[in-house]
């Protein structure tokens, strides 16, 4: 029997592979019937979709010929299966804020997350003294392997994401700046906690011109980090030492860096022409105006953005005021704000950001590049997740004609379904 984690390799073997594939376990096997799929090329206006041991097995063009023996079929009339959505940055939701939250609190995120499309995410700290980073990485090191003893799934946690503490503290946006710092040596950073598991994703997001940026930059790539770019004023020659140095991403980009100028060009005008430059974006049309989007997918196009929720604690909780980060949050009419009036996250999800791109004219290819095969990308995942193709996860979500969330699957198990029978 073929190696679970070898099926990524075996895509494209022909029939030979695809038999060896159905010996597997009838247990895990689904067919998607009669929907519409977004495969990194093209749509297929009407299309099946096979699921085995976790996997994407087949895609047919239209009905199977012959039907897979004990395979859980669902008719999935009417909806759209997009790539699972992953969400790179992200403080929480439903009440639960990743500072301060328990393994089962997480667990309760990831599984809010998959009725709303979002297959796997990147829990994200703020800055903070070092004893509540160590709670924190304690906790989500837990709901990962909590994560891997439930029967039903939720959203995957990848890793974490450190949003700071080397920051600019004139760029602080909400962040709080007495927890920020510089860089001096590399020793620094075996005292910041981290994830132990080989497969744990871990981000930072940093501002190169901080005392010792450009260095923590290389040890950070050295050490195998997904490194960004964001809370900055870096000016075009240090960011290019930067990009050298190995930062070739952009967080939350246009927020928490200076205004794009005519005779400063600074980090939006440099993030704009280098292409080699990949930006995430909140697209809420509170961080960034609807037409400031549509300019970005013009000029970075879908293949260099990737959607972010950049929520808070406060989201899929309504109007109100909350408690978050030491200090109260208002949130009203979707927008939120701190005790100085500032935007501090967003209280949408990444099905919220894929409809708002959707009613600027994404095409749904360039959807599901934005919002599951650049941050699969981003973060070195996508050999096994981000697209719909043979021997990829089966990561996937079923979105209806009015934009509801139909169905989630997590690697190949239902993770949320809108009814109980189809």
């Amino acid at each position: 029997m073929i190696a679970l984690r070898a099926l990524a390799c075996l895509a494209g073997l022909g029939q030979g592979w695809f038999n060896e594939l159905m010996t597997l376990s009838t247990e895990s096997t689904l067919l998607l019937r009669n929907t519409r799929l977004v495969l990194p090329d093209k749509v297929i206006a009407a299309a099946s979709l096979l699921v085995a041991g976790g996997y994407i097995a087949k895609i047919f063009s239209g009905e199977p010929e012959t039907r897979t023996a004990g395979a859980i079929e669902y008719d999935l009339a009417g909806t759209t299966v997009f790539p699972g959505f992953i969400d790179a940055h992200i403080h929480g939701a439903v009440g639960v804020d990743t500072m301060e939250a328990t393994p089962e609190d997480l667990c309760q995120v990831s599984r809010f997350l998959v009725t709303q499309g979002v297959t796997a995410w990147l829990p994200t700290l703020v800055p903070a003294a070092p004893e509540q980073y160590e709670q924190s990485i304690s906790s989500i090191a837990s709901a990962i392997r909590q994560q891997g003893e439930e029967s039903k799934p939720g959203a995957r946690i990848l890793g974490v994401h450190y949003e700071g503490p080397y920051v600019n503290s004139e760029q602080c946006g909400a962040l709080h700046r007495e927890c920020f710092r510089t860089f001096s040596t590399s020793t620094e950073l075996d005292t910041l906690p981290t994830l132990s598991g080989a497969d744990s994703v871990q981000m930072m997001t940093l501002a190169p011109e901080i005392d010792g940026g450009l260095e923590l930059v290389r040890e950070l790539c050295g050490r195998g980090w997904v490194v960004s770019i964001g809370h900055t004023r870096a000016d075009v020659a240090l960011l290019d030492q930067a990009l050298e140095a190995g930062a070739r991403h952009m967080t939350h980009f246009m927020n928490a860096m200076p205004s794009l100028h005519h005779r400063a060009p600074g980090p939006i005008g440099w993030g704009l022409l280098r292409d080699e430059v990949t930006c995430d974006v909140i697209a809420d049309g509170i961080h960034l105006d609807p037409l400031t989007l549509r300019l970005l997918r013009k000029t970075k196009t879908a293949v260099r953005l990737s959607l972010i929720s950049d929520a808070i604690a406060a989201a899929g909780m309504g109007d109100g005021d909350y408690q978050i980060w030491g200090e109260t949050i208002s949130v009203s009419g979707r927008r939120t704000r701190n005790s100085h009036g500032s935007i501090a996250g967003s209280v949408i999800t990444m099905l919220d950001a894929v409809r708002m791109m959707s009613s600027l004219g994404s095409s749904e290819i360039e959807v599901a590049r934005m919002a599951s095969t650049n941050p699969a990308r981003l973060l070195r995942l996508d050999a096994d997740c981000g697209s719909i193709e043979p021997g990829k996860r089966a990561d996937l979500v079923a979105i209806d004609q009015e934009g509801k969330v139909r169905l989630t699957l997590v690697k190949g198990l239902v993770a949320y379904s809108s009814k109980e029978a189809w």
